[in-house]
């Protein structure tokens, strides 16, 4: 029966000295005054002068005493001195910010103490550690990347404009220029703030009861301009009301984006479905397009800060929009699940277990 980390704390040994070892310094010490009285009814019955039945039983303690001080170093050693020196070491060089370093446990799964566990939770913090280091390392790579790109744009247009013999027209088109990355950037930014208040749970989810159905309805027109300037067949399917506690402010932006993205990553004439039902357990609302589709790689990534897998759509967004939709649900309780095959769309769905202050 397999035994889980919890249980086997519950199991470890308390000591790394146990008790038979102290069993043994016991049997010794006691077979060693035997054999010093032995030792001194035999230099009694030989006859051996004073001096010699002295100086033997110093000696013949002080090898005694050197014996047991050795096997009590050498034990020392092994159950301390060693694992923690390589623990000391391995600290020195994570607070270097070496964080590939591993520390093997010392004993076998079914003989492990305190100080393998021990062990164990360094390898596992470290592992950590590395994991938000790369993370934060991305992280602002990615910024730096998102940042630059709209801000070379802006300068490069800016600087066109000071351009003496410059067409009303081309003026024009550089200053639309300019104004869309500076709407990018502003996006960007907002998104990131909204994201780290969201990740810190600095937000306070203001829960309430209302009409999911019509805010799916809100949303969708919202998007209507752009799939009809790209004929797109847009399919609603979905209930005429159903209550839901969360707050709507946030929820809104999970749907604005899944319809933004089905409808962005959608070729001219396709199609997106937006479908939404519920039962006495959960409401299901399902957002699908038929757009080029994501291959396996990209969608283990695609709620990752930044990522984004469809790189000629990249001007469109800054990939943070699945990232914020995807924490807006978690702190509110409910999942997001993607499929998709490329070349045939993608599928995004959304569980919302049912609440009965909702009702």
């Amino acid at each position: 029966m397999k035994q889980t980390k919890g249980n086997m704390k519950n199991t470890i040994r308390e000591s790394r000295f146990p008790p038979s070892l102290f069993v043994i310094y016991l049997g010794v010490l006691l077979l060693m005054s035997g054999m010093h009285i032995g030792l001194l009814v035999l230099m009694d019955t030989l006859g051996w002068n004073d001096l010699i039945q002295t100086v033997v039983p110093v000696l013949y303690w002080s090898a005694v005493a050197i014996g047991l001080t050795l096997f009590t170093r050498r034990k020392v050693r092994k159950t301390y001195d060693v694992p923690m020196k390589q623990l000391a070491e391995a600290t020195d060089k994570v607070a270097h910010g070496d964080f590939s370093v591993y520390v093997p446990p010392i004993h076998t799964i079914e003989k492990k103490d305190y100080l393998d566990f021990m062990i164990m939770d360094f390898n596992k913090m470290v592992e950590e550690l590395g994991s938000i280091e790369t993370l934060k390392t991305d992280f602002f790579s990615n910024v730096s990347h998102e940042i630059k790109t709209p801000l070379s744009i802006i300068q490069s247009h800016a600087e066109l404009l000071h351009t003496d013999e410059l067409s009303e027209e081309k003026r024009k088109e550089y200053t639309e220029t300019i104004l869309y990355a500076t709407h990018r950037l502003s996006s960007l930014i907002t998104n990131m703030l909204k994201l780290s208040k969201l990740e810190k749970q600095a937000i306070t989810l203001m829960a309430e009861p209302y009409d999911v159905c019509r805010q799916l309805c809100e949303c969708a027109l919202q998007f209507e301009d752009v799939w009809e300037k790209k004929e797109i067949e847009f399919i609603a399917d979905i209930e005429e009301r159903v209550m839901i506690a969360a707050d709507e402010e946030l929820m809104a932006l999970v749907w604005n984006n899944l319809l933004s993205n089905a409808v962005k990553f959608t070729e001219p004439g396709g199609t997106v479905t937006l479908y939404q039902t519920s039962d006495e357990k959960e409401i299901l609302v399902r957002i699908k397009d038929s757009g080029c589709g994501m291959s396996k790689k990209t969608l283990d990534h695609i709620f990752d800060k930044f990522y984004q897998g469809d790189t000629s759509h990249a001007t469109e967004g800054n990939g943070l929009g699945l990232s914020i939709a995807l924490r807006v649900l978690q702190l509110s309780g409910f999942t997001i699940s993607a499929e998709s095959v490329v070349g045939k769309g993608s599928t995004f769905t959304v569980r919302i277990p049912i609440q009965e202050e909702a009702v």
